[in-house]
């Protein structure tokens, strides 16, 4: 074969291993191109997570921040109730001196609260204790409330003005003092009003709510069992006899016969007795005034300064503590005021 035959022979097979040619070369500048691309996309993923990294963070720390913060709050609110529990019932000052002791009674007349006899009584033994007291002041606004408690804190004081003969203890009404808040201030050497308050209302009233019809129009049936004819007396789901009515009224004719003779006993010759005294109305403090349920016109400075003669006061009144404040005023305690009305919308009520 000759020369020329192997020059216009086709090109011979590549050698085992060797690397066959691509069969066409990549453009100029589409490799940087795709690195560029692959580094775009990689990029913004890149940037999603290291921001949500970076929020997760900022919410643990704020976390923590508000954990420390409430966990400082508690710890505060728990170290200023034990600070007020120890310090209930301390008086507003001291006593410095010659002065007029103050209690106040405010609200409603019951077992619990400021007018409660456990309350006042402690503020008037402690009141009338006080060797630079040379008076005391009972400030009442109240519309009345339990017959027990107003009882108990009228025993206190008439037997306070045995101990003490020396100490006067004088009533000053602002706005009202009617029914148990007039039992208590008939025990008082001196009753002072405005000509606007409101005084008297010398009566006692049992009330409360019956569902008999109620229950026979809805179809509900009351089940009560009792061992005793009477043991269902005032039960405002149960039909209401004539003789428990009866009996029912007797008590509180009887309640209200020691209304008014606690009445006569502490006003004596003073009171102007009419057929509407102790009929329950309830009088102006000018017009009681006129028919002897006040002594006159007066306020606890007044009282203080021109009758007591000693116009530095000193209040001795219990105060609630901070506990009792914050559960009044956020309602924690309603279940339990509302179970306390049940309870005693049946009892003889000096309102």
């Amino acid at each position: 074969m000759s020369d020329n035959e192997f020059e216009k022979s086709p090109q011979s097979p590549p050698q085992a291993g060797a690397t066959p040619p691509s069969s066409a070369e990549p453009a100029p500048g589409a490799a940087p191109k795709a690195a560029r691309d692959d580094k775009k996309h990689g990029g913004w993923e890149r940037d999603v997570l290291e921001k949500l990294a970076l929020f997760a963070v900022k919410e643990q720390r704020a976390r923590r921040r508000w954990s420390i913060f409430f966990r400082i709050v508690i710890l505060m609110a728990i170290v200023f109730g034990v600070w007020m529990a120890f310090t209930y019932g301390k008086t507003e000052s001291e006593p410095v001196g010659t002065h007029t002791a103050l209690v106040e009674i405010k609200g409603t007349i019951d077992s619990e609260g400021q007018g409660s006899a456990g309350v006042v009584i402690p503020a008037l033994d402690k009141a009338f204790a006080a060797t630079d007291s040379v008076g005391v002041i009972l400030k009442i606004n109240s519309p009345g409330g339990s017959p027990v408690q107003a009882g108990m804190i009228n025993d206190e004081i008439t037997r306070l003005r045995k101990e003490y003969p020396k100490k006067p203890i004088y009533v000053v009404v602002e706005e009202m003092c009617a029914s148990g808040g007039y039992y208590i201030a008939a025990a008082a050497d001196s009753i002072y009003v405005n000509k606007a308050s409101l005084i008297g209302s010398v009566g006692v009233l049992m009330d409360g709510f019956g569902f008999t019809g109620l229950m026979d129009k809805l179809g509900v049936e009351r089940r009560l069992l009792t061992a005793g004819e009477n043991k269902s007396f005032l039960d405002p789901f149960s039909p209401q006899s004539a003789k428990q009515r009866e009996y029912a009224q007797a008590m509180l004719n009887e309640i209200h016969q020691q209304f008014i003779e606690v009445v006569r006993q502490g006003r004596g010759t003073r009171l102007k007795e009419t057929p509407e005294t102790f009929s329950g109305l309830v009088w102006t403090g000018s017009k009681a005034v006129e028919l002897g349920l006040a002594d006159g016109y007066g306020t606890v400075d007044s009282v203080a300064r021109d009758v007591i003669k000693a116009e530095d006061v000193v209040d001795y009144t219990q105060t609630e503590n901070l506990s009792e404040r914050v559960l009044k005023k956020f309602g924690v305690a309603f279940g339990a005021g509302v179970a306390k009305t049940l309870m005693s919308s049946s009892l003889p009520s000096l309102r």
